[in-house]
C-alpha cells in the first residue's frame, strides 16, 4: 500500500515548513509527498485535487499545513486500512496542544479536539485536516467541490457526507493526532462559523436533506445553542432566573469540556472559554436563517438557467 500525503499551501502558510519536517520525520514515512503551493489554485479543495490529480498512491493523507502530525500518525493510517479492507477513509483529530497563544486560539483547537475525541468510531464525515481516503474512492466520489467552496469551508465535510451516501465506511481514530498552529483571532472565530461553516453547513442541509448528527450536529452541541440563546435572551429581557437556569443548562451539558479548559489553560482561560462557547453557538444559531436564505436563492436560480 502506498501512501501520498497531500498539502495545501497555496496562500504561502507561516507553518508550511514545520509541517513538511513533521511528515519526512514520521516512524512510517509516507511513500510521496505533494506539496501543492501554486497560487493559480484558488482554495484548499482545488489544491488537494490539484495534489490528487499528481498522487501515485493507492492512499491519499491529506495534511493541512498548519498542523504537525503525530510520528505514528502515517503507521497508524496504514495499520488502520490494512486491517480493514472495507475502510475507505479515516480521518483524526488535533490533540490537546495549543500550537498558538491567546485564549481564542486555546479554545479553538480545545473544543476541536473535544468534539472529536468523543465522537470515535464509525463517521459520516470527513476531516481533510488530517484525514486519509482510499484513491479510487475518491476519484468515484469526484473529489472535492471546489467549484461550490473556492474558499476554506466545509468541503471535506461534504465530501464525507458523499463518500457515506454511497456507502462507504469513515472511521474517526481518536488517537490519530497532530497539533495545530493556526492562530485564532475573535473576528476570525466568527467569520469562520458564520460563513465558511455555519450558513454553508445549513446550505449542505437543505441542499441533501441530510439528518446525521454526528460532531457539531449533536444533540448536546443543539441543546448548548438553545441554552446559549436563552442565556442571552434572559439577560437583555433581565430575567435572571431565565439567564441562570440556561448557563446552568449550559455548563452541566458541557461540564467535560470546560473541565478540560480548566486542566490546560487556567481557571481565567476557562471562564473566557464558556463566554466564547456561547458565542459561538449564537454564531451557529444566526446562520440558520442565512443559510436557509441563502439555499432558497440557490434553488431559484437553479430554476431560472436554461
Amino acid at each position: 500500500m502506498r501512501l501520498t500525503a497531500i498539502v495545501p499551501a497555496t496562500d504561502d502558510p507561516p507553518h508550511l515548513e514545520h509541517c513538511i519536517a513533521a511528515i519526512r520525520d514520521a516512524e512510517d514515512t509516507p511513500d510521496e509527498l505533494i506539496v501543492v503551493r501554486e497560487h493559480t489554485v484558488a482554495g484548499p479543495a482545488a489544491a488537494r485535487n490539484s495534489g490528487a490529480l499528481r498522487a501515485t498512491g493507492d492512499v491519499l493523507v491529506f495534511v493541512d499545513a498548519d498542523v504537525i502530525p503525530h510520528r505514528d500518525a502515517f503507521g497508524r493510517i496504514r495499520l488502520a486500512f490494512a486491517a480493514d479492507p472495507e475502510l475507505v477513509a479515516v480521518f483524526g483529530s488535533y490533540d490537546n496542544e495549543v500550537g498558538a497563544a491567546g485564549v481564542v486560539s486555546g479554545f479553538r483547537n480545545l473544543l476541536h479536539h473535544h468534539v472529536h475525541q468523543q465522537s470515535g468510531g464509525e463517521a459520516a464525515t470527513f476531516w481533510a485536516g488530517l484525514g486519509a481516503v482510499r484513491r479510487e474512492d475518491f476519484d468515484r466520489a469526484g473529489a472535492f467541490d471546489a467549484d461550490r467552496y473556492r474558499e476554506a469551508s466545509i468541503e471535506d465535510i461534504e465530501l464525507g457526507l458523499r463518500l457515506s451516501g454511497a456507502g462507504a465506511r469513515i472511521r474517526l481514530d481518536p488517537e490519530l493526532l497532530g497539533t495545530h498552529l493556526k492562530e485564532w483571532t475573535l473576528g476570525s472565530m466568527v467569520r469562520t462559523d458564520f460563513s465558511r461553516r455555519g450558513v454553508p453547513w445549513v446550505q449542505l442541509i437543505a441542499r441533501t436533506g441530510a439528518t446525521r448528527s454526528g460532531l457539531n450536529l449533536g444533540w448536546r452541541h443543539r441543546i448548548s445553542a438553545a441554552s446559549s440563546l436563552v442565556l442571552v435572551l434572559g439577560l437583555v429581557a433581565r430575567r435572571p432566573r431565565v439567564a441562570v437556569g440556561a448557563g446552568v443548562g449550559l455548563l452541566t451539558l458541557n461540564a467535560p469540556f470546560y473541565a478540560l479548559l480548566l486542566r490546560r489553560r487556567g481557571l481565567v482561560q476557562a471562564t473566557a472559554g464558556v463566554a466564547l462557547h456561547v458565542l459561538h453557538h449564537l454564531t451557529s444559531v444566526c446562520a440558520v436563517p442565512v443559510g436557509l436564505l441563502a439555499h432558497a436563492r440557490e434553488r431559484r436560480l437553479s430554476r431560472m438557467r436554461p
